[in-house]
């Protein structure tokens, strides 16, 4: 079982959300009664929609983890899950997003389009590079 398989499967059983395909048509998603949360889009990759706010709060720490990518303007973080670390990070982080929402309501945003996630917008290269001899 991949890292994604197994953040999905501890993530479907939480009672916030819910299991659907993912609007922006790759992948799995996870969706609270407010807004799609997570976007699974590989067996690593993984897209995680957070408030303005909350990026803003904790913007730093994002910033140091190796697992997550920020991409400017963009209210969803991508997180590479390459060790059971990393996916207790997207737990801690899936409950900072819940949150987040619950705190805002419902989402205003339009009709999903290709940005809806940062799918096609970060490039990861992985941590253990094979011609870094």
């Amino acid at each position: 079982m991949t890292l994604a398989e197994r953040a999905m499967k501890r993530l479907e059983v939480w009672p916030d959300l819910s299991a659907g395909q993912a609007s922006c048509g790759a992948g799995r998603a996870l969706r609270s009664a407010h807004s799609e949360i997570l976007h699974f889009h590989s067996d690593r990759d993984v897209d995680l929609h957070l408030t303005v706010p909350a990026i803003r709060r904790i913007h730093s720490d994002l910033m140091d983890s190796t697992a997550v990518r920020v991409v400017p303007g963009s209210r969803w973080v991508t997180v590479h899950l390459d060790c059971e670390t990393d996916v207790d990070l997207l737990m801690s982080l899936v409950s900072v997003a819940l949150k987040a929402h619950l705190s805002q309501g419902p989402d205003t945003a339009a009709a999903p389009s290709p940005h809806t996630c940062n799918l096609h917008r970060v490039t990861l290269v992985p941590r253990d590079d094979p011609y870094d001899h």
